[in-house]
């Protein structure tokens, strides 16, 4: 069936707009660093410690919170994450100390991997089969959009205010995208299937699956690699000023949402062939900007291709999980893959550090993330192997990826 849709069904808007607010609430605290640890007495490592805490939060939520919602209607499942999601972040605005801040961040991101697993079930559910990776590709938009332009105003009304005022602004974000989710995401057409976590467990144990959460943290590890520190790329090796910073990840924000998008539609068209592809792109990308890192014109020109080519990944990466998985086991395999999604963050972080560490220069990390999407790229082809000698994997794969092709 080669269909299309003319309009978005405005479910994808409301799935777009909550993913917008964990998107702020995730990074905007990369911005805020200074002023939340002036006030609360810390040091900006020891600050900094929150970013990982909410990561451990989204990898260890995602399959509790996933669990505990999962005999529950879809559309009653996200309205009460999404009000986890806005509490936590009120919590955030009201902690006295940096203990309870950390406490409240970890509880915020329990919300976050279930959100964008349950929601990925929810947007494939609202088009047509052949728009499936380009529906979990609008609803991403909402983080790449965060990324351009909440996280920006976050941080300003941050350093204008103080670091509080930005956490009530984001439950104010919570709060907005909890009335639009109950107003245009559909009611479930019929009750949900019953779920029983020992047998969704079991999904998980496959081997597909596990190599497809693998290919996962491997194919976006590479991204953080370099991205952690694309501050000092840009003003040690490049040669910017700190002011041109801001201005220039506008552009790395432009990327990710064309890249987000244009590999959802290829992800449509032949999942295989994007998830491949792209990671491999990721990979060139990445291995070329070792050299252009040096050229400022250059070094601009790769920012933007570098976003494209990190967020082209993400669709095909949820759409191989969830292909692999079947019945109401998708739910917690889509919100496993999330926390998949962190732990490459938190990977790529780490071997950055250590590369440096280990005294590599700045300019070296582009070629060391090159080996992750690589690495993820041979995974992947181990997963299809694998695949192939699962009979009903293959059947789902088929079904989900090329609904014409059954």
């Amino acid at each position: 069936m080669k269909g299309s849709f003319t309009s978005i069904p405005a479910g994808l808007y409301a799935l777009t707009a909550g993913a917008f607010g964990i998107g702020v609430t995730e990074f905007v605290i990369m911005g805020i660093l200074l002023e939340l640890s002036l006030d609360l007495g810390v040091t900006i490592p020891t600050a900094g410690l929150l970013i990982s805490g909410y990561a451990l939060g989204v990898v260890v939520g995602a399959p509790l919170m996933t669990v505990l919602t999962g005999r529950w209607p879809r559309k009653t499942a996200l309205l009460a994450l999404m009000v986890i999601f806005t509490l936590g972040n009120a919590a955030c605005a009201l902690a006295p100390t940096y203990e309870s801040l950390m406490v409240a961040r970890i509880i915020t991101a329990f919300a976050h991997g279930t959100f964008f697993g349950v929601g990925s079930i929810v947007a494939t559910g609202l088009v047509v089969p052949d728009r499936k990776a380009s529906a979990i590709a609008i609803m991403f938009t909402g983080l790449t959009v965060a990324n351009i332009l909440g996280v920006p105003f976050g941080t300003w009304l941050g350093q204008a205010m103080g670091w509080r005022a930005t956490f009530w602004a984001v439950t104010l974000v919570g709060v907005l995208a909890l009335v639009i989710l109950g107003r245009y995401v559909p009611r479930d057409s019929a009750p949900p299937e019953a779920s029983d976590w020992r047998r969704d467990l079991r999904v998980l144990a496959r081997g597909p699956v596990l190599i497809g959460l693998l290919t996962t943290v491997l194919g976006f590890g590479g991204t953080f690699t370099v991205f952690t520190y694309i501050a000092p790329l840009l003003t040690r090796v490049s040669g910017f000023a700190e002011t041109a910073v801001s201005p220039i990840l506008l552009v790395f924000g432009g990327g990710l949402v064309v890249g987000n998008l244009v590999g959802g539609r290829l992800a449509d068209r032949h999942l295989t062939r994007a998830l491949l592809g792209s990671l491999l792109l990721l990979a060139a990308v990445l291995g070329l900007m070792a050299f252009a890192i040096h050229d400022r014109i250059l070094a601009i020109v790769f920012i933007g291709l570098f976003g494209a080519a990190a967020f082209a990944t993400v669709p095909p990466l949820q759409m191989w999980v969830l292909a692999r998985a079947e019945g109401a086991g998708q739910s917690l395999a889509a919100s496993f893959n999330i926390g998949a999604f962190n732990l490459g963050n938190a990977m790529g972080a780490w071997l950055g550090g250590l590369a440096l560490e280990h005294g590599l220069r700045l300019g070296d990390l582009p070629w060391i993330a090159a080996l992750v999407p690589l690495a993820a790229t041979l995974t992947a082809l181990l997963g299809l192997r694998l695949a192939r000698r699962h009979a009903p994997t293959t059947t789902a794969l088929a079904t989900v990826a090329h609904p014409s092709e059954c």
